[in-house]
């Protein structure tokens, strides 16, 4: 009988997120931190998997992320200043958003702070 696993493009369609989303968390949180990631029940040539009853427990550690209250919390400061040079550049607060979810996708080593920091530089030269 054959075991199925959840690896991380299952785990991020579950989620709704990307699979960048669930290897940032991986990175970012790892066994050693204040809120580790669940670590996978299985690896096969270094893919992970974690069974499919796990999926709640991962959901909870998602919901335990800090910012993670009714409404996401207070936007960081790195954020408002972002929004702030996006506005003056003509962008409104769902197109900046989308953009800084699609630098984030593309760059999980980064935190979304230093994303915003980066754009904002790259902006002013």
């Amino acid at each position: 009988m054959t075991e199925r696993y959840l690896g991380v493009i299952g785990l991020a369609d579950a989620l709704g997120v990307s699979r960048h989303a669930v290897h940032k968390w991986r990175s970012r949180y790892p066994r050693d931190s204040n809120h580790p990631f669940p670590e996978p029940d299985v690896e096969v040539d270094e893919s992970p998997g974690w069974r499919a009853e796990r999926l709640a427990e991962i959901v909870r550690w998602r919901d335990g992320l800090p910012g993670r209250g009714t409404g996401g919390g207070r936007p960081s400061v790195a954020r408002q200043e972002y929004l702030r040079q996006a506005a003056i550049r003509g962008l409104d607060r769902s197109e900046a958003m989308r953009a800084l979810v699609t630098f984030t996708e593309e760059f999980p080593e980064m935190t979304e702070p230093e994303l915003c920091a980066w754009l904002v530089d790259s902006w002013r030269k």
